[in-house]
């Protein structure tokens, strides 16, 4: 994976951990980023984005929680198996819904209402 596949927008309200995880999902959603695909070393991956090493290993670290990646020890991380595919999209289908109705006015409980209607339909 290149470095510069991620971005980090220091200006943005959304913290910049989240950046990197958010674009790892959607690279993965997008299978720019297959099964077995190695992410870069964080140190590198935080130099390359000016941001401390922390804020990149939390990203792993929740991109490892929500099994998107797999750590591997030296060898590491890269992405994980094929349920990765379908969470990544999930999310990523989540966050392209949350764009569009968030300017609705509408209350956050209606919303996810309608979700679960649609869920259940």
């Amino acid at each position: 994976m290149d470095p510069t596949q991620i971005t980090v927008d220091p200006a943005s309200d959304v913290p910049p951990y989240e950046q990197v995880r958010t674009r790892v999902v959607d690279l993965v959603a997008s299978q720019e980023l297959r099964v077995g695909d190695r992410l870069p070393p964080i140190r590198a991956l935080a130099s390359a984005l000016g941001v401390a090493a922390g804020t990149v290993a939390r990203a792993y670290r929740e991109l490892e929680a929500a099994g998107v990646v797999e750590t591997r020890g030296r060898a590491g991380t890269v992405v994980a198996g094929t349920a990765v595919t379908a969470r990544a999209r999930l999310e990523q289908a989540a966050r392209a819904f949350a764009d569009q109705v968030r300017d609705t006015g509408l209350p956050e409980e209606e919303l996810v209402d309608a979700v679960r209607t649609a869920l259940q339909a």
